[in-house]
């Protein structure tokens, strides 16, 4: 059962719709799902403000580690005195400690709503990514023609482009964990949080076609975009907001 009540998913329907019949003289029967893509994207774009934010805010807590370290020698049997001069330093620096997750926050009410309206039944019926139902499941086309049949190859294709994304996810954040100075994460976080970025790839083998289109365009988005955002790091005392 969906958590939006139907008025709220007939004008997301619409706005699809109206996105696909957009794009249907370039993309022909395979409209909805570029119509998904290009929903991503402007999501995407409308929160990329707080991403930049997110990435600064990053870069900033790296150039204060030594600082925080410091304050963790300075503060060792004090812990509630830690906390609250961590706490002013980020002030003082204009640093936020919620703009890292409010772009994905902000991105949950898309996905719900793309989960929902691919979910309801006849609602999107009909709409397909060449062979392969956007309302339907991997598991579906496992029932139907086995992972080398005509839906099963557009999943082994989406999973290639989510493993890809993944491995570099990876690959980055151990790198950027490996060369954070100072107050680096604890050992078991370090070893978890680098595998978070495979996550992608199992929810995109147990949602929607369309909703797993959504997590892989999103994800890929993600990636250029913090690569891009990480070539030109604020000079120092560069104010970050969330």
């Amino acid at each position: 059962m969906s958590v939006f009540p139907s008025p709220v998913l007939d004008a997301f329907s619409d706005l699809v719709g109206r996105l696909a019949a957009l794009l249907q003289p370039a993309f022909g029967g395979t409209s909805t799902a570029a119509a998904v893509i290009l929903l991503t994207a402007l999501v995407r774009l409308a929160v990329h403000p707080l991403s930049r934010a997110s990435v600064r805010g990053q870069q900033a807590r790296v150039r204060l580690a030594p600082r925080v370290a410091a304050l963790r020698e300075k503060h060792r049997n004090r812990p509630e005195g830690l906390q609250r001069a961590i706490l002013e330093l980020h002030a003082e620096e204009k640093v936020s400690p919620f703009a890292g997750i409010l772009p994905s926050l902000l991105q949950v009410p898309a996905f719900l709503l793309l989960y929902s309206l691919f979910s309801s039944g006849d609602r999107m019926a009909g709409h397909s990514l060449l062979a392969a139902p956007l309302d339907a499941r991997w598991a579906d086309a496992l029932d139907d023609g086995g992972p080398f049949g005509p839906a099963g190859l557009v999943y082994l294709a989406l999973f290639a482009v989510t493993l890809g994304v993944a491995a570099y996810q990876y690959l980055r954040t151990r790198r950027e964990m490996a060369a954070a100075p100072g107050g680096s994460a604890p050992a078991a976080l370090g070893r978890v949080l680098p595998l978070l970025s495979f996550g992608t790839v199992v929810t995109a083998a147990v949602v929607p076609l369309a909703v797993a289109l959504y997590l892989v365009t999103s994800t890929t988005w993600s990636a250029v975009e913090r690569a891009l955002l990480m070539r030109r790091p604020p000079a120092p005392g560069v104010a970050t907001r969330a």
